[in-house]
């Protein structure tokens, strides 16, 4: 669908004029003010990204599940996909599905990476979709995904339970295949404690990631990608389109990890910025994989990190390092093109996360100047807004106590189709203790 592009002459005039208030304490607003969003929208979409300012702020999880409900209800999504492992959210989709453990509990350390599990808000997003598909009036069952690399804050996963599931998928068709696979993998993995220490993250000397067991390892992971691949119809005929699919995303995601240890045991400039980039390119093509598998059923909603789903290069500085590499949403924006659209968050003041009152002139501190709570705009790709002015934002300062806070930015105006601000924020509960 296409939509004229407003002139606005002031950014005051453009808060005026294209700001949605809303309350999420009142379900009218925040059904109208989404209704407007998703109105505004390509009617090609398949992936609405919503991007969360900080890693644990309150309320922006509580609208991330508000919206994915309503999206589910009213406009046909049947997937959301979080930023926490690919393979360990199977076990919450199994959870999700009424498969697997009956209790949550069971499943919050091994089911999310990075202790997203015990935040509460990811707690009741996956209660609410389990009881939505237990109502059998609901034919289409939503599902639940991570798109995040296998990896934590400080190292990457071993290559074992990856490998592992191809392997047991292969078995299951052909086990002498399957078993001369196993015999050739299993000596070359050692001990996942190797793969998995947290020193390598700084110290590429700590890396097994270019042993001799670890380049064997990449030779035959490739040598069972390529048998998999050349034997898709047998396989897909033997157990299922989808079933292969997932075994070979699975595949897919091995080779990925491996390159990954590969670049954290090189001593190079531009190391810290290749695994982040590989970080991020491997969420791009979790996603695409999670849009190809939902297609026939729905759409998806993804949540990150701003950083993560934006359209241009993503800054971070690292102590000494100004590091800049593309993110999992420039990769989807070139491969999705309009069937891509991003929100992004910000927050005006969050007491609990050290982030002070904006200061006068940021965008923080135009966007909260209304009287409402929250409000959504557009920024229609920066189109038909003052240019001067916008490149003359100041930056807001930072936070003291949540390093993963990151304020808005003259480029946030290109890198995302809406802006979404709460007023405050609190501290996620059950998240980690801020120092």
């Amino acid at each position: 669908m296409s939509h004229p592009v407003p002139i606005y002459s002031t950014l005051a005039d453009w808060i005026q004029q294209a700001a949605i208030p809303f309350s999420l304490d009142s379900s009218e607003t925040f059904s109208a003010a989404v209704d407007r969003l998703i109105a505004s929208l390509d009617d090609s979409v398949e992936l609405l990204g919503f991007g969360e300012a900080l890693h644990g702020g309150e309320e922006i999880l509580m609208l991330r599940n508000q919206l994915f409900k309503y999206l589910v209800k009213k406009y046909g999504y049947s997937a959301i996909a979080i930023e926490s492992s690919f393979p360990r959210a199977h076990i919450v989709n199994e959870y999700v599905a009424g498969r697997g453990p009956a209790s949550y509990e069971d499943i919050q350390e091994a089911g999310f990476s990075h202790g997203f599990g015990r935040l509460e808000a990811n707690r009741e997003l996956v209660k609410w979709m389990r009881e939505y598909n237990a109502d059998p009036s609901h034919q289409i069952k939503i599902r639940f995904y991570g798109f995040d690399s296998p990896s934590e804050m400080m190292y990457a996963d071993s290559p074992r339970h990856l490998l592992h599931f191809v392997l047991d998928y292969l078995t299951s068709v052909d086990s002498a295949s399957g078993r001369y696979h196993h015999e050739q993998i299993d000596p070359l993995l050692g001990n996942d404690a190797e793969w998995e220490n947290p020193a390598a993250a700084m110290d590429p000397t700590r890396s097994v990631g270019l042993s001799s067991n670890a380049n064997a390892l990449r030779i035959e992971t490739e040598d069972l990608i390529s048998e998999i691949n050349e034997r898709r119809p047998e396989l897909v005929d033997k157990t299922s389109d989808d079933q292969y699919l997932k075994a070979v995303q699975y595949a897919t995601v091995a080779r990925q990890l491996l390159n990954y240890h590969a670049v954290s045991a090189r001593n190079s400039d531009d190391r810290l910025v290749r695994l982040l980039g590989i970080r991020d390119a491997m969420m791009a093509d979790n996603l695409t994989y999670i849009v190809s598998r939902e297609r026939s059923r729905g759409k998806v909603l993804a949540f990150a990190h701003n950083s993560h789903l934006k359209r241009g290069k993503t800054h971070m500085q690292l102590g000494p390092y100004a590091l800049k590499w593309w993110p999992a949403g420039s990769h989807l924006y070139e491969m999705f093109g309009p069937r891509y659209a991003i929100i992004s968050s910000g927050v005006g003041v969050s007491e609990e996360n050290g982030i002070g009152l904006p200061q006068s002139g940021t965008l923080e501190a135009l966007l909260t100047g209304l009287p409402e709570p929250a409000l959504f705009i557009p920024t229609h790709k920066g189109q038909g807004l003052p240019a001067s002015e916008i490149a003359a934002l100041p930056t807001r300062l930072g936070s003291i106590k949540n390093p993963t806070y990151f304020p808005f930015t003259s480029e946030d105006f290109t890198d995302f189709d809406w802006l979404v601000i709460l007023d405050s924020t609190t501290y996620g509960r059950g998240g980690p203790q801020l120092q």
